[in-house]
């Protein structure tokens, strides 16, 4: 067969999967993903430098914002590298409610061993 042959009648499976590709979303291109991991490297850097009480003391805000920069990092992380952000909205919907679930599983524990033991 000669190359003329295969560019003339592609493979079915070329066929399919440049559809599936052109009725797909559309993905973020490698700089978008650059910028988003320098943001993670910048709010992780600032993580270090709040932890470090000799530098400067922060007092009551300490835990605070150590828990604001990780909610801020796990949101960056779920909706751009786990690419729930280009997904259906029923797979966030779905991490979501697990997310509550564990954290529910997680207080319950928490007050048990407060409380009971």
């Amino acid at each position: 067969m000669s190359d003329t042959a295969t560019s003339e009648h592609p493979e079915p499976e070329a066929d399919e999967a440049a559809e599936h590709h052109e009725e797909g979303h559309a993905h973020p291109t490698d700089w978008a993903y650059v910028k988003i991991a320098v943001v993670l490297a910048l709010i992780t850097a600032l993580e270090v430098f709040t932890y470090f009480e000799s530098v400067v003391d922060w007092g009551v805000a300490l835990v605070p914002s150590l828990i604001f920069m990780m909610i801020v990092k796990f949101y960056l992380v779920a909706t751009w590298f786990m690419h729930l952000r280009f997904d259906s909205k029923l797979f966030g919907r779905m991490f979501t409610a697990g997310l509550i679930l564990a954290v529910g599983v997680y207080l319950v524990t928490l007050t048990v061993f407060e409380f009971w033991v």
